[in-house]
């Protein structure tokens, strides 16, 4: 199974929570689900350091205290990605920092719902149980 992981930054805008998603790019991905900033993780390299490197790498934030949602697998590509929640800096604004994304935003949580990949919105459910424990 491919490991990857991957960051789930959350801000507030007014009484609205907002997470950061981005889409992949090119022609074949038009149609594809959104996702969080996330990449494999490379050799001898922790999770959360991936995630922190990935987010980085496609939507040029740097991510600060982060803190693990757990993982999920998604079957049919064989991949598991692990998920680290945290909040996004403050003026955090997102950019298309890699070839890999066409559109990175942060967005509401029920517009997240409907554009995430359905085994990555169990990220949500999961930011919001630890966002109550809080």
């Amino acid at each position: 199974m491919t490991e990857s992981a991957g960051t789930l930054l959350y801000r507030r805008n007014g009484d609205q929570l907002e997470v950061l998603i981005v889409h992949p790019s090119g022609r074949y991905n038009r149609g594809a689900p959104w996702s969080i900033p996330k990449g494999k993780t490379e050799p001898g390299e922790d999770t959360e350091t991936a995630a922190r490197r990935e987010t980085q790498e496609e939507t040029g934030i740097s991510a600060g205290r982060l803190h693990s949602i757990g993982s999920v697998d998604l079957a049919r590509s064989r991949k598991r990605i692990h998920g680290f929640a945290g909040p996004a800096p403050e003026g955090a604004e997102p950019r298309c920092a890699s070839w890999e994304v066409d559109r990175a935003q942060f967005i509401s949580l029920e517009r997240a719902r409907l554009l995430l990949h359905p085994a990555q919105a169990t990220f949500l459910d999961r930011l919001l149980a630890t966002l109550d424990q809080v």
